[in-house]
């Protein structure tokens, strides 16, 4: 299977599925001397975590995760460091009926369409465990990041069209409810809709907005690596993510150029905007202002409602998921989202590095 592997001078390869042994990453590019330890992964590890409320999977998983390789005495050496987290509460017997049928909004159709075999138990390849490696890697992108002043959060902005209200925004709460909303009030409508939800053997879907500070200006490359246009990829290549904005988005589809222009401006001796509808990006370039987007969250797709669907036999028959499944993939995904949000800009940020002839010697003290 190709495509597991993501970037070029900061590269991860995910590993493992669901119902396996084991998953895991290795990362390979990350400089020597970042202080480095389980802790620092297992705090992100610890917020995508199944079993944390009702309103996720009652799949019971610690998480623990164990370095392998490339840390000694705290400190990353410049080599490769691959890391793992085992399976202990697998029940892999929940998904035996499965491999007879495809499941709506599932993988299993492509996946047989593509190999001709499918592992049915959870998603296998496909199931959100994947993440695992992602947010592990994350973790050490985030230390870097943090290194350079750069910083990031992701909340849910809208689960089950309840949105918050920018007016309430309190990032503190969206650490502390179930729904990760910095709007209280947005939190508790939305815990009702969803135990509705849930009664009715039915899921919800969202919006995971994103904002990134302290970037620098002039990271990215102007066709085909745009950051923009990488952070888009990034945030499809997460298996529940259908849709992608930045700035004002589709909203800028409807606006005049005046309108839509950030005027720049001088302030305390500093280039800057007066709006910032681009979401600090500009010819596919961080322009110093926040980063802004949004990632839209399908409703999960395994559901107990009943459904229609064909079996391998080519029948049309009706269907009802069973297994731990979540009525909603939102709270768990928003780590996900910085973990690759902050993966891209480590990357890209590491490309930078050679674009100026001055910034290498330099780099060597060496004149030009």
């Amino acid at each position: 299977m190709a495509g597991s592997t993501y970037g070029n001078r900061f590269k991860i390869m995910t590993w493992g599925e669901s119902h396996g042994e084991a998953l895991g990453v290795v990362v390979d590019g990350c400089p020597a001397g970042l202080e480095l330890c389980e802790e620092d992964i297992q705090k992100l590890l610890d917020r995508r975590k199944p079993g944390q409320s009702k309103f996720t999977t009652p799949r019971k998983e610690a998480d623990k995760v164990k370095i392998l390789s490339g840390v000694f005495e705290g400190k990353t050496t410049g080599t490769p460091i691959s890391m793992v987290v085992f399976n202990t509460n697998q029940r892999s017997g929940d998904y035996s009926e499965i491999a007879g049928y495809y499941r709506p909004g599932h993988a299993d159709y492509t996946f047989d369409a593509k190999y001709g075999f499918r592992d049915y138990r959870g998603g296998g390849r496909s199931s959100a465990r994947e993440t695992i490696g992602r947010v592990a890697a994350g973790a050490i992108a985030l230390k870097i990041l943090e290194s350079l002043g750069i910083t990031l959060h992701a909340y849910a902005k809208e689960i089950g069209g309840i949105a918050i209200d920018y007016e309430k925004f309190d990032l503190q709460a969206a650490r502390e409810n179930a729904f990760t909303m910095p709007d209280k009030e947005a939190a508790a409508k939305v815990e009702a809709y969803a135990t509705q939800k849930i009664q009715e053997g039915d899921s919800i879907g969202g919006i995971i907005e994103c904002v990134v500070e302290g970037m620098m200006p002039g990271i990215g490359e102007p066709v085909f690596d745009k950051l923009d246009a990488s952070l888009g990829k990034a945030m499809l290549s997460i298996g529940a993510v259908k849709g992608f904005e930045i700035g004002s988005g589709f909203e800028a589809a409807k606006m005049t150029g005046s309108e839509n222009n950030d005027s720049f401006v001088m302030k305390d001796g500093k280039l800057t905007k007066k709006t910032n509808h681009a979401g600090g990006v500009l010819g596919g370039m961080s322009d110093g202002s926040n980063i802004v987007f949004r990632a839209a969250v399908k409703p999960t797709p395994s559901i107990s409602a009943v459904q229609d669907t064909v079996n391998k036999d080519g029948e049309n028959i009706e269907i009802s998921i069973k297994g731990r499944h979540d009525p909603m993939i939102v709270p768990r995904a928003v780590v996900v989202v910085e973990a690759m949000t902050a993966l891209t800009l480590v990357d890209l940020i590491f490309e930078n590095m050679t674009a100026r002839l001055d910034g290498i010697c330099a780099f060597y003290n060496r004149s030009k």
